[in-house]
């Protein structure tokens, strides 16, 4: 599976947010080149889970932001983020439990969930919060 290569097409304008969109993606890609890595191994583990406590931080963050300008929209995109949550949950779970190594369908999720969503709803804020003056 293609790694993810960060452009500025993925740039939200905000810079704290286009730093933590760096960061997971980072995360994936890292979990992208090893795809046959056991998932007993620590550093698939580790990875899975930091990647998942680093997602929360990162929503909590652009959610604070919305509500702190009034964004219109904060409750679809906080709808998404519990989605993405329950999701990533889910097949972290069912990794552990059964899976020998990263599903390939868990990269392909994560893979094209985060650009699915940086790309199309976190963009939709972008031009609200350069309006707002946020940078």
């Amino acid at each position: 599976m293609e790694q993810i290569t960060w452009t500025e097409d993925f740039s939200v304008g905000v810079e704290r947010l286009d730093e933590q969109h760096r960061h997971l993606v980072r995360m994936i890609n890292q979990l992208i080149a090893k795809p046959h890595t056991t998932t007993r191994s620590e550093t698939v583990s580790d990875l899975l889970t930091g990647m998942t406590k680093y997602a929360q931080e990162h929503f909590a963050t652009e959610e604070d932001l919305m509500r702190q300008h009034n964004y219109p929209h904060l409750e679809e995109q906080i709808s998404k983020h519990r989605a993405f949550r329950k999701k990533t949950v889910d097949f972290c779970s069912a990794t552990m439990l059964d899976a020998v190594v990263v599903p390939e369908a868990m990269l392909r999720y994560l893979r094209e969930w985060l650009v699915e969503h940086i790309l199309k709803t976190d963009m939709a804020y972008k031009p609200f919060f350069r309006g707002h003056g946020l940078e």
